[in-house]
C-alpha cells in the first residue's frame, strides 16, 4: 500500500493549510467562540462555494470531484489543526456521508449536487454511542399520505443553528422500522436550542420537532449502510485529531525554543527533548494509521474489515491527541492552561471528541471482537 500523496492531494493539503493558517488562526477562532455567532459565515462560504471543499469526496455522478477518502481526510486534518468554526464536518462527514451510504438514489441525486456546489449545508446527530440508530429513540415519524411528520427531540446536533437542513433518524409508525429524514431548518414546528459545551470550537444544539414536515431519504436503512457511514465518520474524526495533535506539537516546540531558564532555551534540556520526541512519535504513528485506512477505503475493502480498521484508528487518534494536548499544556508551564494560550483549546477538543460515535472502551471492544472472530474463523 502506497501511503504517499499524489501531486493533487499534496496541493489540496498545502492550499488548505495556507488558507486556514490565515483565516482560521487563533484570533479568528477566539472571535467565533466569544462572538454571538459561533460559525465563521464568510469563511464557510469561501471554502464551500468558491473552493469546492464539500465536493472533494462526493462522486462525480453527483457533481462532485470524486477524489476519494484520502483527499477528504487531508482537508479534515487541516480543519482539525486550525479548529475551523464552520459547518464543514457536519455537512461532509455527517450529512453527505449519511446520504451517500444510507440515502436512496433519488435523494442522493437531489441533494448531493447542492452540497457539492456549496448551496446546501447539513447536519445530523453525533451520538456518544457507536450505533446511529440510538438517535431515533426520541423521535417518531408519522406518515401523512406521501408526506411525513416528525415529533420528538434530537440531541447532540453539531452546528444545529448554522445549517440549511438536518438529517434526522426517527421511528416509523406503520413500518416499525427506523428511517432517515430531511428537515429544513426553517420548517414550521422546528425549534433549535444551542448548548454551551466543553469544546467551544464545535457548537452543539438540540432540535425540538412538533408535527414538523419531513422528507424520507432512505428506502429502508441497512446495517451495512449505517456501518459504512459510521466508519467514514470515524476516519474523518481521526483525521481531525491528527491535525490537532500535530498542531499541539508545533505550538509546544515553538514555545520551548523561545522560553528560557538559567540562560538557556528550555527546549535544549534533555528531558524536554524526550517529551517532544514522544509527541512526534505519537503524531507520526497516527498519521500512518489515518493515511493507511484512507487508502484501504479506496481499495474496496470489505465493510466489516473497513469498519474495524476505522474503529482502531479512531481509538489510536483519541489516545494520541489526548496525549499531545496534555503534554502541550504541561510543557507550556504556568501559562499552559491560561485562556491567552491555545493548548487548552486543543485539550478540550481532545476530551470532547472522545464521546463522539463511541467512547474509547467501545472502540476497543469493537476492534477486539473483529480480530478474535477473524482468528476463530
Amino acid at each position: 500500500m502506497n501511503l504517499g500523496l499524489s501531486e493533487d492531494e499534496r496541493m489540496i493539503a498545502d492550499a488548505a493549510a495556507d488558507l486556514l493558517g490565515q483565516r482560521s488562526d487563533s484570533a479568528a477562532v477566539r472571535n467565533c467562540i466569544e462572538g454571538e455567532h459561533g460559525s465563521d459565515t464568510a469563511l464557510w462560504q469561501q471554502i464551500a462555494s468558491e473552493l469546492g471543499w464539500c465536493a472533494v469526496g462526493i462522486d462525480e455522478a453527483a457533481d462532485g470531484m470524486g477524489m476519494g477518502a484520502m483527499a477528504q481526510a487531508l482537508l479534515f486534518e487541516q480543519t482539525g489543526a486550525h479548529l475551523l468554526c464552520a459547518p464543514f464536518f457536519s455537512t461532509v462527514a455527517l450529512g453527505a456521508n449519511l446520504l451517500t451510504h444510507c440515502g436512496s438514489e433519488s435523494s442522493r441525486q437531489a441533494m448531493l449536487p447542492a452540497v457539492a456546489d456549496g448551496g446546501l449545508s447539513l447536519s445530523a446527530p453525533l451520538p456518544s454511542t457507536p450505533d446511529w440508530r440510538t438517535a431515533a429513540e426520541q423521535v417518531e415519524a408519522r406518515s401523512a399520505g406521501d408526506d411525513w411528520r416528525l415529533d420528538g427531540q434530537v440531541d447532540r446536533v453539531p452546528d444545529a443553528a448554522y445549517v440549511d437542513a438536518w438529517l434526522v433518524f426517527a421511528r416509523c409508525d406503520a413500518q416499525g422500522d427506523i428511517g432517515l429524514f430531511r428537515v429544513d431548518a426553517k420548517a414550521a414546528g422546528a425549534t433549535v436550542t444551542m448548548h454551551p459545551g466543553w469544546d467551544a470550537t464545535r457548537c452543539f444544539g438540540s432540535l425540538r420537532l412538533d408535527d414538523v414536515a419531513a422528507e424520507r431519504l432512505d428506502e429502508g436503512l441497512t446495517l451495512q449502510g449505517l456501518s459504512q457511514a459510521a466508519a467514514y465518520a470515524r476516519l474523518y474524526l481521526a483525521a481531525e485529531a491528527l491535525g490537532g495533535a500535530q498542531r499541539c506539537l508545533e505550538l509546544t516546540t515553538a514555545y520551548v525554543m523561545e522560553r528560557k531558564q538559567f540562560g538557556r532555551a528550555v527546549g535544549s534540556f534533555q528531558a524536554v527533548k524526550h517529551r517532544c520526541a514522544q509527541m512526534m512519535v505519537a503524531v507520526e504513528a497516527l498519521r500512518s494509521g489515518v493515511y493507511g485506512v484512507a487508502r484501504l477505503s479506496e481499495q474496496g475493502a470489505a465493510i466489516e474489515h473497513l469498519a474495524a480498521e476505522c474503529a482502531a484508528v479512531r481509538l489510536q487518534a483519541d489516545e494520541a491527541f489526548f496525549f499531545c494536548a496534555q503534554e502541550a499544556i504541561q510543557l507550556h508551564g504556568g501559562v499552559g492552561f491560561t485562556w491567552e494560550y491555545d493548548p487548552h483549546l486543543y485539550f478540550k477538543r481532545a476530551q470532547a471528541a472522545r464521546h463522539w460515535l463511541g467512547a474509547p472502551e467501545a472502540l476497543a471492544e469493537e476492534t477486539a471482537d473483529y480480530v478474535l472472530n477473524e482468528v476463530a474463523a
